[in-house]
């Protein structure tokens, strides 16, 4: 009876420690066959790109399959961390990271201000269609577009709403069209005018964004306290603004027509110079920096799934694949 009962117990033993084994190995598999969703064909997802951040510790926060997730700097293409919060664009910046959740049949889209543990701290209810979102380097600005007439960008039809909230204070800018618009120093009055795509400095006041007008897009640079706008360049779209708060990344319209696509350049803000980057493919996305010498985005392919490019800023090089099935890139700094 005793035997009996020690070889019932060594088997148990056994064939547990096979169960676990296995189970191991296909949490493995998993990991690794999550961070590679839908590799392009004719593309490799390698380690991190010449000019990538190589910070020990550092992350990238993506968008995989619309969940937020976090991957290694040092490793882009490798294992994700997945979370269970949905969005269809999130950035992070300074602890606080924003998510812009789905609209639902019955549900509108809200904005969820996330700590840097991503437990909620603000909830903003919004209308139209999520699609641009940006948070200040320290955290306490978040900036929000979406599409609240018309669903594209290359259309003649669209309109959209932008807001921006102080996260420290409370306070809600719900529609940056309530800026006064200045062009070549004077006031500019429109009934068409539509802003998007915020990008903001790292002095807690001063932003970029798109503002549109009578056929025409412009960089525009924002005075939150003073709620001014005030046109810097034509034909630049969804500014990104680069850590040294010199240049700006942009996407401008081919031929100025946004029906030919778009080209990711690079402004420099002091002299206006423009440089096209070495990306030809058309780029409808704000992109991110993720370091002062290289810009990512997003590219769709045509099963409509997402992945990250990077580029080098200066023209130079190629694009490389950051993360395969993902988007809306935003570098996290090691702690957080």
């Amino acid at each position: 009876m005793n035997g009996l009962t020690r070889r019932a117990r060594i088997l148990v033993t056994v064939a547990a420690a096979v169960v676990l084994a296995a189970l191991a190995a296909t949490s493995v598999v998993l990991a690794r066959q999550d961070a590679a969703a839908g590799s392009p064909a004719g593309g490799t997802a390698a380690g991190a790109p010449a000019g990538a951040p190589q910070r020990p510790g550092a992350g990238l926060r993506v968008l995989s399959n619309g969940l937020l997730s976090t991957v290694s700097v040092a490793d882009p293409s490798g294992p994700r961390t997945v979370t269970e919060l949905r969005c269809d664009r999130a950035y992070t910046a300074g602890g606080t990271t924003a998510c812009l959740t789905p609209a639902g049949a019955l549900s509108a889209p809200k904005l969820l201000v996330l700590d840097r543990d991503l437990r909620p701290r603000r909830t903003v209810s919004l209308t139209g269609l999520p699609n641009r979102t940006r948070v200040s380097p320290d955290g306490r600005l978040v900036a929000w577009t979406t599409f609240v007439g018309g669903d594209s960008y290359a259309g003649g039809g669209f309109s959209t709403r932008t807001g921006i909230l102080d996260t420290r204070t409370g306070r809600l800018e719900s529609s940056l069209e309530d800026f006064a618009v200045f062009r070549q120093g004077r006031r500019y009055r429109a009934a068409d005018v539509n802003v998007w795509g915020v990008t903001f400095a790292a002095d807690g006041n001063r932003f970029y964004a798109t503002v549109s007008s009578a056929g025409t897009r412009s960089l525009v640079e924002g005075d939150l306290a003073a709620r001014t706008l005030r046109a810097l360049a034509d034909n630049v779209e969804c500014p990104s603004l680069s850590p040294d708060g010199r240049r700006v990344a942009f996407k401008e319209a081919v031929g100025a027509d946004p029906a030919k696509g778009w080209r990711l350049s690079v402004l420099d803000l002091a002299t206006l110079r423009r440089t096209e980057l070495a990306e030809t493919r058309t780029v409808d996305d704000q992109a991110a920096w993720l370091d002062d010498a290289t810009v990512a985005y997003a590219l769709q392919r045509g099963d409509g799934t997402n992945d990250v490019w990077s580029v080098p800023a200066d023209g130079s090089g190629g694009p490389r694949i950051l993360v395969p099935g993902a988007a809306s890139p935003a570098v996290v700094p090691a702690g957080g």
